[in-house]
């Protein structure tokens, strides 16, 4: 019976995050490491106007995956496998020690930036739920052209989708999915239409970048939302992280891979528990939980329990 750890993406930020991280001493040097190599106050990333900056999300994000992490990783709570959704790969990554922190965050802090410079303003995703993928791909295809670009970006489970584009798309879209009979259909709290090829030229330039960044072959298997594929060596771990922001995440297959190979306690790391509820309603079977309200010393004793004959 294994252990996992996922880490979610951008979206899972809320006001306040990384103040509610666990009072630990692990995340306090972590918080510490992070802003030395940031040259700022990691704690201000999570309030006011940052949350609104895609650079300030996805680094507290990395922040507040590997804190959390490494607070478990001090009580004995350590993974069989990581993933993690789009940016969390990286705090997935630092987990599987493939990558360094220090590294980690300064491609993360590329990646954000090039992402804001690749488009602007006039952008971002919307969450479709309640419909099947091939009623998703007719609204995506109806809707595409080249004034109004719409991509299917997260496959999240049977019927949860994330889309990514353009403003006047992301409404036809959200218009069409509620018409279409959705459980919910709304624009998510990301500035940016990720995973989608408007951000190809943005995935090249980190690509060429990230050549220089050392990548080891993972310690702890880690699995890739680009392929949905075990990342067996640093190339896998190089190409997931330059890359993945330009292709569609396979969350669900992604999830299923880990279960195939043997995961059943699967733990989210911080914020939120929006990986927890997806789990639970694709394996009902599996036993999840969100760090977010669960300490270190109670995520040790979950486990042992769901571990004991």
């Amino acid at each position: 019976m294994s252990l996992a750890f996922l880490f979610p993406g951008q979206g899972a930020q809320s006001p306040g995050f990384l103040h509610r991280l666990p009072d630990h001493p692990a995340v306090t040097a972590t918080l510490q490491e992070a802003g030395a190599v940031l040259g700022l106050d990691v704690l201000t990333l999570d309030e006011g106007a940052a949350l609104q900056s895609t650079v300030s999300v996805q680094t507290g994000l990395t922040v507040a995956g590997v804190a959390a992490a490494r607070a478990l990783a001090a009580e004995g709570v350590v993974p069989a496998m990581v993933a993690g959704l789009s940016v969390g790969s990286f705090a997935a990554a630092v987990t599987a020690g493939a990558i360094g922190f220090a590294d980690a965050l300064r491609l993360v802090d590329r990646r954000a930036r090039l992402m804001e410079q690749a488009c602007p303003a006039g952008f971002g995703m919307v969450a479709v739920t309640g419909l099947p993928q091939r009623r998703v791909e007719a609204i995506v295809g109806a809707i595409h052209g080249a004034a109004a670009p719409l991509y299917l970006a997260n496959l999240n489970g049977p019927a949860e989708f994330v889309l990514s584009g353009a403003d006047a798309a992301l409404d036809r879209a959200i218009e069409a999915a509620r018409q279409a009979g959705a459980r919910r259909a709304e624009r998510l709290a990301v500035a940016v239409p990720s995973h989608a090829p408007l951000m190809d030229g943005a995935a090249a330039a980190l690509a060429a970048e990230a050549e220089a960044v050392p990548v080891a072959t993972p310690r702890i298997a880690m699995v890739g939302n680009r392929r949905a594929r075990m990342l067996r060596d640093a190339a896998g771990v190089r190409e997931e992280l330059a890359t993945n922001l330009a292709h569609p995440v396979r969350w669900s297959d992604s999830v299923a891979l880990m279960v195939e190979h043997g995961a059943a306690v699967l733990l989210e790391m911080p914020p939120g528990d929006v990986l927890t509820r997806l789990t639970a309603s694709e394996h009902p079977g599996l036993t999840g939980r969100a760090m977010d309200g669960l300490s270190p010393a109670g995520a040790r004793a979950l486990v042992a329990r769901v571990r004991e004959p």
